[in-house]
């Protein structure tokens, strides 16, 4: 595979932000109304919240991306929406896509990441395991239907 880079959020690849995730949730599970509103308007409800949106961009390409959503904890954000094109899962994409926020997040001085996910993903869990996520409870007011595991790491 080519280099590529990992640049951050520019309104002309809002699309691809949706489609990629779209696509991994229908997949998966299915779209909840939560994920529809967050990936139709990114820029209303992460980038003006003091959030960011990362996309893996080879040529004119885009491959992949990741949302670091704001929390109610100023130096706690949400690593979320991380999805990578199907035709190039296991090439270790997502997990450069997750060393740039955990980078950016200390570089940023920032307590921690969480993350919501589902034991039904286990490479994916297995991979924030590796980076050093750890299991805590999940609140009762979880935004997401389908999360059955809570993971943080502490910067």
């Amino acid at each position: 595979m080519n280099a590529f880079e990992i640049i951050p959020f520019d309104n002309q690849y809002a699309n691809d932000f949706y489609q990629l995730n779209i696509e991994w949730l229908q997949t998966y599970f299915y779209v909840e109304p939560f994920d529809e509103e967050v990936l139709s308007k990114p820029k209303t409800y992460i980038i003006n919240k003091g959030g960011h949106v990362f996309f893996v961009k080879q040529n004119d390409q885009i491959l992949g991306t990741v949302a670091l959503m704001p929390t109610n904890n100023s130096l706690v954000l949400e690593l979320t929406k991380m999805a990578v094109s199907p035709h190039l899962r296991g090439q270790k994409i997502g997990q450069q896509l997750l060393q740039y926020c955990i980078d950016f997040a200390k570089s940023n001085h920032l307590a921690k990441l969480i993350l919501y996910s589902s034991r039904k993903l286990e490479n994916a869990i297995y991979i924030y395991r590796k980076y050093g996520f750890i299991e805590v409870p999940v609140e009762t007011n979880c935004p997401y239907i389908r999360c059955d595991i809570k993971m943080e790491l502490t910067l």
